[in-house]
């Protein structure tokens, strides 16, 4: 198949979800960075959905000045960016009122992953999507494949830096298509070269950082994972139930004292993503954890890591308990869990030596079931 014919056939099967549901429905460009041309595919398919007559509007793009994305603009409807001023400052934000009150059939809204001015309604713009498409609405957006929450650790490690602006990976999951835009390596950087992604003075820079092969290469893999995974649950969704072998169920284990706390719920939202199933995160608090026994920092990082479990889709579990195995592999048998995850324990070679690890405890307690144990580093 063309690539010409693969484009058409994604614009004719989003074209076909706005026609069979008076639902808002919502399709993301995925893409491994900037410059991979995200932009410039939403407007190609505004201006098929135009020739198809469907109503629709450009409620935020953003072209950073590409002459050949911004040529696509012309003739575009467009609503107007409404003005904020903040801090001494004139700013431009996207006016979702004013696309309310046009109720297109699609809008466009670039930027998923942006962080609105405080005082906007939502905090985030993926939360404006999710408001214009409770309106009915069909959304097309775009974001790049380092701001998926879940992901943060993996990027960080490839790129060396801790993404602020990121999107929760169940904003993906209720996307009904899910499209990467591909290059290689070396098509990326020639465009970077071309001066077709940033302007000339900061080509040598990104080329020295961001754009260096080897890490174009693990961001596109990753986004070309984040995409298989999407179609695999599509499928997964359509399949009875009696024919698949057994539902997952994952149940992720942290503690006050856990450093990788935030990797473990980041792994378990990832393999939860995978299996498309559901998934808890379980904080056993031990005797000596009672807030007026712990340390304020330990507090605010387990308040924080509660809200990241949530904001990825989990349900979390406090309880307290003086035997944590105990407690671990009850909530998993009661809730019916098929895998328990847990952190790489941190403990001196002594301490191991002279006692029993939780670890060691919950594989006796593990033996005579089906569930899994997961060590995750």
């Amino acid at each position: 198949m063309s690539e010409a014919q693969e484009k058409e056939d994604h614009v004719e099967y989003f074209l076909d979800l706005i026609k069979r549901s008076k639902r808002g429905k919502f399709k993301v460009y995925i893409g491994m960075s900037a410059g991979v041309g995200k932009s410039f595919r939403m407007l190609q398919e505004v201006h098929t959905l135009v020739k198809n007559n469907i109503r629709v509007q450009i409620g935020f793009i953003e072209t950073h000045g590409r002459p050949e994305t911004q040529a696509l603009l012309e003739g575009l409807p467009l609503i107007p960016r409404k003005t904020v001023f903040y801090k001494g400052k004139e700013l431009e934000e996207m006016d979702v009122p004013a696309i309310i009150n046009a109720h297109p059939e699609v809008v466009i809204v670039d930027e998923l992953a942006h962080t609105n001015i405080p005082g906007s309604k939502n905090e985030k713009r993926w939360q404006d999507v999710l408001d214009l498409l409770d309106t009915g609405i069909s959304v097309i957006s775009a974001v790049n494949i380092q701001h998926i929450e879940s992901l943060n650790g993996e990027i960080q490690k490839i790129t060396g830096i801790e993404v602020q602006e990121r999107v929760p990976d169940r904003v993906l999951k209720i996307a009904d298509e899910v499209v990467n835009i591909d290059l290689t390596a070396d098509e990326l950087i020639s465009r970077l070269k071309e001066g077709k992604i940033y302007e000339a003075s900061k080509i040598a820079t990104a080329l020295s950082n961001f754009f260096r092969a080897e890490k174009i290469l693990q961001l596109r893999e990753l986004a070309l994972r984040e995409v298989a995974s999407q179609v695999e649950r599509k499928i997964e969704s359509e399949v009875q139930s009696s024919s698949r072998a057994r539902s997952e169920k994952f149940l992720a284990c942290i503690s006050s004292n856990d450093v990788s706390a935030k990797r473990v719920i980041r792994k378990t939202a990832r393999l939860a993503s995978y299996y498309n199933s559901q998934w808890k995160v379980l904080y056993v608090q031990a005797p000596g954890e009672d807030p007026d026994k712990i340390p304020l920092s330990k507090q605010r990082h387990l308040i924080n890591n509660f809200k990241l479990a949530t904001e990825l889709g989990a349900e979390v579990i406090r309880v307290k308990s003086k035997r944590i195995s105990n407690e671990i592999f009850g909530q998993a048998v009661q809730h019916k869990m098929t895998t328990i995850c847990i952190g790489k324990p941190h403990f001196s070679l002594l301490k191991s030596v002279l006692s029993n690890t939780i670890i060691d405890q919950l594989l006796i307690k593990l033996a005579g079931t089906d569930i899994d144990l997961i060590i995750l580093s």
